[in-house]
């Protein structure tokens, strides 16, 4: 089963593309055209977003830079150890929903600082694998396309990055606890 999955994560994408590909000369679409045609919107996508990929990457280094996020993990130690969560880990439940390159960067961190077997890194692991930077996709995304009523979207994406870590704490607890 495992080699059938890898030859199939081996070929997936030459498969789709040259289908694509093929399907556009049966249509007789343009191809290059096309392309060059969807990069110039995208490239358009890009500079809109720019702003608002600047006021989120500002509002994370002054979270980092300010020590609140480490003071915030101090008061929250207690709590969090009685859900066995390394205070370590709390960071990274923050900004995981404003930034993925943040999230990133802290999980580096506890992996550096803990080991790569400790069970804080799994745990931050998992959470950086079942969360999304709900923060960053309204800002950029529907900053894009101009979508400026973002309340529910805010909500329903807050609570499942709530859900995400409650998962991961859960897991991670039944696998490595």
């Amino acid at each position: 089963m495992a080699k059938l999955l890898n030859l199939i994560s081996l070929w997936a994408l030459p498969v789709i593309l040259i289908g694509i590909l093929t399907f556009g000369l049966i249509k007789k679409v343009p191809l290059y055209e096309e392309f060059t045609e969807g990069a110039k919107e995208g490239f358009k996508v890009s500079v809109k977003i720019i702003p608002y990929l600047v006021a989120i990457i500002v509002g994370i280094s002054m979270l980092r830079a300010s020590g609140a996020i480490d003071i915030l993990a101090h008061f929250m130690s207690p709590v969090l150890n009685k859900f066995n969560v390394p205070a370590d880990v709390l960071p990274l439940m923050i900004v995981r929903s404003l930034s993925g390159s943040g999230a990133l960067g802290i999980f580096s961190d506890i992996a550096n600082n803990m080991g790569p077997d400790s069970y804080a890194t799994k745990l931050a692991a998992v959470m950086v694998g079942s969360s999304e930077t709900t923060f960053y996709v309204l800002a950029v995304y529907f900053g894009a396309v101009g979508i400026t009523k973002i309340r529910y979207a805010l909500i329903v994406g807050l609570l499942a990055d709530l859900i995400g870590i409650i998962a991961a704490v859960s897991v991670c607890n039944l696998m490595f606890a």
